[in-house]
């Protein structure tokens, strides 16, 4: 990665390739807030290059060179491939091609960075950390990877200098910010497609932590292995300050499980409870987290702690999407081992007595090819376990690598065809006061509102 851009300024005018997604949006989106023209495409027509456009941005439908136009940067989404008529336009005609965490870098400015980084969790703790900021009155500017029902949207150009955005580790980008506090959920091998060794995961993380200023401060999980290994490392560095989270008991910001219903956080030596609409002990997690970043910005701990009563969750992570028959139907995004485990206790925790059934498409080859073991071992909590082909997202085939590595190895579960197969799958299975979690990164979500329409819901 190159170092990003100092100056908004001069990027001149900005065109994006990818627009319509999720990130590349959320980017778009404060750039154009913050003046800047604005100009993108995208393969399809989605809901938010609306919105962009009514915000002042030029937006095409489909690629051609010729949506470059008069453009002095481009910016491309990771999917972009090498061969889209406007990148290879861009390129031929001399211009900086920016990757999105460069062009976030350059809208911070000179704002005071607050990012959250970690291998599961990093949407729901932006997400948090926005909200909890917005309710206390500081009003950040925030660039998520997740639309947060409870904010509106998933970017906005706020009115303090305070800017709350996630930062990716599955390709490095993360190491392009330059934060004054960091959160960093938890650190697992992933994405070695990228990284190659769970070793060089770690490395990364460790970078991440040095890019910390001596007045700064690090947040790390202390119920997480690699995150406290983290912490440990960097305090022993001492090139910043270091704070831990967690139900550890030398956790610095203290969460107390006294059982459902009744979460304690101890924090800048106070205790006070915490009420979440969210369920589930990784967002009791999440939550602490929030905390501890906002009380570092000066929010009082009983306004913090009060403020997130107010988050309703993120899209895709753990989300309500309806019900019918008396079966409860969530969906939740939701692509390694260790948050499929996640997903499914929450869905156990609203469950109570009754069953969780989950439908499941591992997404990538190569990551299913890694951890097929755990993904089996972690679908084994649910009751009924459906899995769907592999989403190939951005890879090609790999030979021998399908669904089957994961159902041979289930004690419960089968695998399913896609479409109406895996709906009269689930259809079958649930009984009143079931829930029913649709679990991955690709297009399984379109199956949770189809179950919730044939639940008559």
């Amino acid at each position: 990665m190159t170092q990003p851009v100092v100056d908004l300024e001069s990027l001149g005018r900005v065109h994006f390739i990818g627009i319509g997604g999720v990130g590349m949006s959320a980017v778009a989106r404060i750039m154009v807030a913050r003046g800047v023209t604005v100009s993108g495409s995208d393969a399809k027509d989605l809901p938010v290059m609306r919105d962009l456009e009514s915000a002042g941005a030029r937006i095409a439908v489909g690629y051609a060179a010729s949506n470059v136009g008069d453009a002095q940067t481009v910016v491309a989404g990771s999917a972009i491939r090498a061969d889209n008529p406007e990148l290879e336009a861009a390129r031929a005609a001399g211009l900086p091609v920016l990757h999105r965490s460069e062009a976030l870098a350059t809208t911070m400015g000179q704002d005071r960075v607050v990012t959250v980084a970690g291998t599961h969790g990093k949407s729901t703790t932006t997400s948090m950390i926005a909200v909890l900021l917005k309710e206390a009155g500081l009003d950040p500017s925030f660039a998520i990877g997740a639309n947060v029902p409870s904010l509106g949207v998933n970017a906005a150009n706020g009115t303090s200098d305070i800017f709350v955005a996630e930062a990716d580790e599955s390709d490095g980008s993360f190491l392009n910010y330059r934060p004054l506090l960091a959160v960093v959920t938890n650190v697992e091998a992933d994405h070695l497609d990228y990284y190659g060794t769970a070793e060089a995961v770690f490395a990364s993380f460790d970078k991440f932590a040095a890019l910390l200023p001596t007045d700064g401060a690090l947040f790390a999980c202390a119920d997480d292995d690699g995150a406290r290994a983290l912490a440990e490392r960097t305090r022993a560095a001492g090139s910043t300050r270091v704070l831990t989270y967690g139900t550890a008991d030398d956790a610095d910001i203290h969460l107390h499980d006294d059982g459902p219903g009744a979460v304690w956080l101890s924090v800048a030596g106070e205790r006070h409870r915490l009420e979440l609409q969210v369920p589930g002990r990784h967002n009791a997690l999440n939550a602490a987290a929030a905390v501890g970043v906002a009380v570092e910005l000066g929010v009082a701990p009983e306004a913090a702690v009060a403020a997130l009563g107010k988050f309703t969750g993120a899209s895709r992570r753990f989300e309500f999407k309806g019900q019918g028959r008396g079966v409860r139907v969530y969906d939740d995004y939701a692509h390694h081992p260790t948050e499929v485990r996640a997903a499914l206790s929450a869905a156990r925790s609203v469950a109570g007595d009754s069953k969780v059934h989950v439908l499941f498409q591992p997404h990538l080859f190569s990551r299913t090819r890694e951890f097929a073991q755990e993904f089996a071992e972690a679908l084994s909590e649910a009751d009924t376990a459906l899995v769907l082909d592999i989403y190939p997202a951005r890879e090609d085939p790999i030979p021998g690598v399908t669904s089957t590595l994961i159902t041979e190895r289930l004690r419960t579960g089968r695998l399913v065809a896609g479409g109406q197969e895996a709906l009269d799958a689930v259809l079958a299975a649930a009984g009143d006061g079931d829930v029913v979690l649709t679990v991955g990164a690709g297009d399984v979500t379109a199956y949770g509102p189809r179950i919730v329409e044939l639940l008559g819901g």
